[in-house]
């Protein structure tokens, strides 16, 4: 993890661990996003997520902690699992 990293609407994707090494993802304005820092592209990957209050990552599935639910997003696949 990146020293200083400790925003809970953001997490690191760590190289070798799956999908999305080397990116960070957070949450925005209701709004799921990947950023490559070799590029500086934010990319859109999810739309709608309401009350967020944490979000972590293992391997491909990033899980979104909500204020009533609980979001996984499957990188591999680029869907929300149910």
């Amino acid at each position: 993890m990146m020293v200083g990293f400790e925003n809970k609407l953001a997490c690191e994707g760590i190289v070798g661990d799956g999908c999305g090494g080397g990116r960070i993802f957070y949450i925005d304005t209701q709004i799921l996003y990947a950023h490559d820092p070799i590029t500086n592209e934010n990319i859109k990957l999810l739309q709608q997520i309401k009350d967020a209050k944490a979000i972590s990552k293992e391997a491909c599935i990033i899980t979104i902690e909500c204020e009533t639910t609980t979001i996984k997003f499957d990188l591999s696949k680029m869907l929300m699992i149910v």
